[in-house]
């Protein structure tokens, strides 16, 4: 699947390269689950993301626990960021409508919405 026919959904799961990092980010490439609306992910050339960890531990609501391929991972909700849709490689699901709800409020709490 090329990167132009992809749909950037909300709750999609995309694998992503990161390519400039600063201080404690980690370079690599990494699954990014997509928490913008869809309507503004299909019209700007970035998303707003969080990244899924293997290591980080599970501490709500800073990382919330969720399923992907099989795993659990954390949702690293305060590394929240925009990628350019340039850097995402490959789909890798998406999450459960309860997933999103947990992302969600964990989010809420940390932006204090």
């Amino acid at each position: 699947m090329s990167n132009n026919t992809f749909k950037f959904q909300r709750g999609e799961v995309y694998l992503v390269q990161e390519h400039s990092v600063q201080g404690h980010e980690q370079k690599k490439t990494r699954p990014w689950v997509l928490v913008g609306v869809t309507p503004i992910n299909s019209a700007r050339s970035t998303v707003i993301a969080v990244p899924l960890s293997t290591k980080a531990p599970v501490k709500p609501p800073l990382s919330i626990k969720i399923y992907n391929n099989n795993l659990i991972v954390c949702a690293v909700l305060d590394q929240l960021r925009a990628l350019d849709k340039k850097r995402f490689l490959r789909f890798e699901g998406e999450l459960t409508l309860h997933e999103m709800s947990l992302i969600d409020d964990g989010l809420r709490q940390i932006l204090s919405l």
